[in-house]
């Protein structure tokens, strides 16, 4: 994708747009899907462009990044070492005190249900707290 001036005057929606198309193949399709699960989970989700290219999710903080690599979509929650994990999604970044990810290889299904909770779940850990509770 086009660096510079350009990526200046486009909205973070609209760059994630260009990430899919430009990834043209199984990888921009899993980012896709990925976003539409995300999108129906927390419709008013923000869309973020961050560390030169990688796609950020908020609701009254992160959520997830959708980073792309050679061989994976991974899918990293911010707080995804707080969040129960029933369907056993996470498969990476386990180690950590924080985060957790999800690598999604080419030809994976996505257990969209469990995936959907995940992100719902995630988002109302963002939530702000009122005092005294």
């Amino acid at each position: 994708m086009e660096q510079g001036g350009a990526q200046a005057d486009m909205s973070p929606s609209a760059l994630i747009d260009a990430k899919i198309a430009e990834l043209g193949d199984w990888r921009g399709e899993m980012l896709a899907r990925l976003r539409a699960v995300i999108r129906q989970a927390v419709p008013d989700v923000v869309e973020e462009w961050k560390w030169r290219g990688v796609p950020v999710w908020y609701r009254d903080g992160m959520i997830c990044t959708g980073e792309t690599y050679k061989a994976v979509v991974k899918m990293t929650f911010a707080k995804g070492a707080s969040l129960e994990d029933p369907a056993g999604l996470f498969n990476a970044s386990l180690e950590g005190n924080t985060r957790r990810a999800i690598d999604f290889r080419e030809g994976e299904e996505i257990n969209e249900p469990a995936l959907m909770a995940l992100v719902r779940a995630a988002a109302a850990l963002n939530k702000p707290r009122k005092k005294g509770k």
